[in-house]
């Protein structure tokens, strides 16, 4: 099934060549929204801080992927650029690095929501194209 998925995903990469924010918005939201949904189903804050930060870790790990391709135009660079700045930051706060405050054991619940908070946002900041944003979906469709 995951063979069929990600073929039928990769003959869209190259049939497309609009620009598609809501796209990759909405895979990349339903990715924090399915770790909020985690977070707030586990009672062990060591869990919780578990589950956030593998999953901006993915993330971040599938955006430098799709980064590092010599495929998109420059907006699509600039995008990534944001939304992999973005998930370090969130990184940094969850784990209280680079002077920021660490998210209390209490706050995490919250801190999932403002995750996908934050990147309800990023359409009003990012543009990305739909060949990019199917790459993203596909690399997170194989490592998941």
């Amino acid at each position: 099934m995951k063979a069929f998925a990600t073929l039928g995903a990769i003959v869209l990469l190259f049939t497309l060549s609009q620009t598609g924010q809501a796209a990759t918005n909405d895979g990349i939201l339903k990715y924090f929204n399915d770790t909020a949904l985690k977070v707030k189903a586990t009672e062990d804050p060591v869990q919780k801080r578990e589950i956030l930060d593998k999953s901006l870790r993915n993330m971040s790990m599938v955006l430098d992927k799709v980064h590092g391709l010599p495929l998109g135009s420059k907006d699509d660079h600039v995008g990534l650029v944001w939304l992999i700045t973005s998930l370090q930051e969130r990184r940094d706060e969850l784990a209280g690095k680079n002077g920021l405050e660490r998210v209390s054991d209490a706050q995490l619940n919250d801190f999932s929501d403002y995750v996908v908070q934050d990147m309800q946002q990023a359409p009003n900041t990012i543009t990305i194209s739909v060949v990019t944003a199917l790459l993203i979906l596909i690399i997170l469709i194989l490592i998941l």
